[in-house]
């Protein structure tokens, strides 16, 4: 074998490299030079390092074949020594985070939840539940060290404080949420704790329901303060007591939505905390039947008001055109009441003075829940007690009445002068 071939021979051997204990050795061919390559396997993934260039004319300071071996021994040692303790700091790390505090878990959902889109009112409600109670109750207890006792225990002082079944469900529920989210970002492991704890019995529905009478509506609204907020509130009340519509679908409604020739309101947002968005549900996004007396007195509104564009807010500040701040309108609301002699209730009983009169006037349940957008209709089913009883034997005969030809009047409407030449809002006439 000539000199040049003997020497490509044995550089291939090289480049296939030597087995030895402590790993493998191979030469490899570059522009530059031949180098050392070192190459083990550690844990079950393959380590390549190179060592240098190989001893040589050109690279006089080069390793020799066993210079290169010691060094590869040198090498696992020092990456088997490094390895070790990143997997230590790593076990460290695992074994921190999984001492979480409940306060610290809490920071992070609320700002998962925030990051998702969830609604405000949800935000602080999450918030409220863990600062209330939550945080309280377990302190600086690490969220994986959380066990069915512990939660058994959490249920029982909530009960002590006296809380109501929902409201402990609802604690329970957000502690319930709060651990999954540390299982989901392995912050914990096992079991959820919550899951095996009985959640307290909630109704439905709450059958105490308080309302007012249409007698007691009309003193309210001549109880309200002769001012120009006072305006927008009598208005506010009125409407609230006869569509039925939330106190945040009141503050957000435009004039745009008022849709004076269809008869309608369309609920569209609300305006909660400080913040608009979209309805409570899916199904709360909808329209509303407009009597002729609510519409009568938006148009009386809309021309008393100086802001009258589409977007502009019906029942706006009248100083500042932005919604009316809610606890002063509800101060003013209880002070009506006590000026009418009227019994306390809440703005909200507006709404169940709705519902409870569109029963007694005979309004299928499901008609009444599209009205009031309830997602769920049990909750409807609270105004079912105050529906008409008298007709029931009537409807039946009628039910099973033979079919016969008959005639049917359509209802006529009666729209307020001012309003009748609009096709669809104050805002066309402009």
């Amino acid at each position: 074998m000539s000199g040049p071939d003997a020497k490509r021979t044995a550089v291939e051997r090289s480049r296939r490299g030597a087995r030895y204990g402590a790993g493998t050795l191979i030469c490899r061919t570059g522009p530059k030079g031949d180098t050392w390559i070192a190459k083990w396997r550690d844990g079950g993934r393959q380590v390549q390092r190179g060592l240098g260039f190989v001893h040589s004319r050109t690279h006089p300071e080069g390793l020799t074949r066993a210079e290169a071996e010691a060094a590869l021994v040198r090498l696992r040692e020092r990456v088997a020594v490094e390895r070790a303790a990143e997997r230590e700091a790593e076990s460290k790390r695992v074994r921190d985070e999984q001492r979480r505090p409940l306060a610290s878990v809490g920071e992070a959902l609320i700002a998962a939840k925030r990051a998702a889109g969830r609604k405000p009112s949800t935000i602080e409600a999450y918030s409220y539940w863990l600062r209330v109670h939550i945080i309280d109750y377990f302190g600086p207890t690490p969220v994986s060290e959380i066990t069915r006792e512990d939660v058994r225990g959490f249920a029982a002082a909530l009960e002590r404080k006296g809380l109501a079944p929902k409201s402990r469900a609802n604690a329970l529920g957000t502690l319930h949420s709060l651990i999954e989210f540390a299982i989901a970002e392995e912050w914990a492991t096992g079991e959820n704790p919550v899951k095996r704890v009985p959640r307290p019995a909630v109704a439905a529905t709450d059958p105490d329901i308080h309302f007012l009478e249409p007698e007691e509506v009309e003193a309210l609204l001549r109880a309200v303060p002769d001012d120009r907020l006072g305006r927008v509130e009598r208005v506010m009340y009125l409407t609230a007591a006869m569509t039925g519509m939330r106190q945040g679908e009141l503050f957000a409604l435009r004039w745009r939505d008022v849709d004076w020739s269809a008869q309608r309101i369309r609920v569209r947002q609300n305006f909660v905390r400080g913040e608009f968005g979209t309805p409570k549900s899916k199904r709360s996004s909808r329209s509303v039947p407009l009597a002729s007396r609510v519409a009568g007195e938006l148009d009386l509104l809309f021309k008393d008001s100086a802001r009258r564009s589409d977007d502009d807010l019906v029942f706006a500040h009248p100083e500042t055109g932005k919604p009316i701040d809610r606890s002063k309108l509800l101060k003013r609301f209880k002070a009506a009441l006590r000026a009418a002699g009227v019994r306390e209730v809440r703005f909200h009983d507006l709404r169940h003075t709705f519902g409870t009169r569109m029963a007694a006037q005979g309004v299928p349940m499901r008609a009444l829940q599209e009205m009031l957008g309830h997602r769920d209709f049990k909750t409807t089913l609270i105004y079912a007690d105050y529906a008409p009883s008298e007709r029931e034997a009537e409807w039946v005969e009628l039910a099973f009445r033979p079919a016969a030809p008959t005639a049917i009047a359509s209802p006529s409407t009666t729209y307020p002068t001012a309003a009748k030449s609009r096709s669809i809002s104050p805002s066309t006439s402009r």
